[in-house]
């Protein structure tokens, strides 16, 4: 399945974008906020069959500049999607990251039916909430001690959720 975008092509992983993502995900800026990434963490969890977890490459003139991933709770008095992406640096800021998200917004929400997307940065992940914010997340609060890294510390996350009718083009 693919997903388009004006700039961005979003389409299901694949193993031969292991080592793609890897190199991405071992660049300084983003194993801040995604550590513990080896290839083959990346080959299980970001290519490999996982029913609970849709994981795109993100494409840009057909070169893998990210990963896109989306989750579903189908039990219909709780039915939302949540997402998480990463974006190599050389593409942060360029609006690449609030395409992607804007991509596959549309798609949960048009295609399966979602009213409501989660998101869940790491709180002090500055950059990636101001991009969330432009696409329409708002902030929910502070998941505290939420995530464990991998010197042994919690970091505190932030709770971002976009409703259907939120979505800014």
């Amino acid at each position: 399945m693919e997903l388009r975008g004006p700039r961005v092509l979003l389409r299901r992983t694949q193993p031969a974008d292991a080592a793609a993502l890897s190199a991405i995900l071992a660049t300084p800026e983003v194993a801040r906020w995604w550590p513990s990434f080896d290839l083959l963490r990346v080959e299980k969890e970001l290519t490999g069959s996982d029913d609970d977890v849709e994981v795109y490459a993100i494409l840009v003139d057909r070169q893998i500049v990210g990963a896109i991933q989306s989750h579903e709770e189908n039990d219909p008095e709780f039915r939302h999607a949540g997402i998480d992406l990463f974006v190599a640096p050389d593409r942060m800021g360029a609006g690449i990251g609030p395409e992607a998200i804007r991509t596959i917004a549309r798609f949960l929400i048009h295609e399966r039916g979602h009213h409501r997307i989660t998101i869940d940065p790491a709180a002090a992940n500055e950059r990636a909430i101001r991009a969330y914010e432009r696409v329409g997340f708002r902030r929910v609060g502070l998941m505290r001690a939420y995530q464990r890294f991998p010197d042994g510390t919690w970091q505190d996350g932030l709770l971002m959720e976009l409703l259907a009718d939120e979505l800014r083009d």
